[in-house]
């Protein structure tokens, strides 16, 4: 597999000098991933979000949907109703973000148990000089 960057133009702005890291950085968060993963399952409230992903507050998942809204993944509907009702939706743009993904999350699933093996067996090289 052969994977080329785009050459860095000096001078321009973060996004524009590296777009993979520009999109890696926005998704590779702690909660954008896992937010676009549950919206995968479809429109839902911001409290039926908020449940789904579990260990997010309130004040994060809200800081996490702007985000993912003002880079086009995610769109906000307001229904005009007391209280207003929001609900969050993939966009096309999400939508095919998460099927890059896909493998990925697929990959994780699958190698999970290894990876936590390796990082219990991993020994610091400071450590493994010590014995």
């Amino acid at each position: 597999m052969s994977i080329t960057l785009l050459p860095v133009q000096p001078g321009t702005d973060h996004g524009e000098r590296c777009p993979v890291r520009d999109v890696l950085d926005r998704i590779g968060d702690r909660w954008s991933l896992l937010a676009l993963l549950t919206l995968a399952q479809g429109t839902l409230r911001f409290t039926e979000l908020k449940r789904a992903i579990g260990e997010i507050s309130q004040r994060m998942l809200a800081q996490t949907l702007r985000t993912l809204e003002r880079d086009g993944y995610v769109s906000r509907k307001v229904h005009p109703t007391i209280p207003p009702r929001v609900e969050y939706t993939l966009t096309p743009l999400g939508e095919s973000l998460l099927a890059r993904v896909e493998p990925l999350v697929e990959w994780a699933k699958a190698n999970h148990n290894r990876v936590r093996k390796a990082r219990k067996a991993y020994r610091p090289p400071q450590a493994a000089a010590a014995l």
